[in-house]
């Protein structure tokens, strides 16, 4: 009687991990298939103005560096 037992409970172990199993392969099939969609009708932007980006992220840089070092030097300073 208890090897009866322990067969069904073997039997609904695999039945659990198969189903677990079946789920997330469609899971990761169904997101590749949303990704190559998604990628397909909605691209992500070209970098077309890349050097007035550049200009910008440079003038920032440089009022970030000054920020630090007027910090560092009031700091110092008391």
């Amino acid at each position: 009687m208890e090897t009866n037992l322990v067969i069904e409970g073997f039997k609904f172990l695999g039945l659990g991990m198969g189903t677990v199993f079946i789920f997330l392969m469609v899971l990761i099939v169904l997101m590749n298939v949303m990704s190559t969609l998604i990628h397909k009708f909605f691209p992500e932007p070209q970098a077309s103005n890349a050097s007035s980006n550049g200009n910008a992220n440079n003038n920032d840089n440089k009022k970030v560096i000054a920020a630090i070092s007027a910090a560092i030097k009031h700091h110092r300073e008391g």
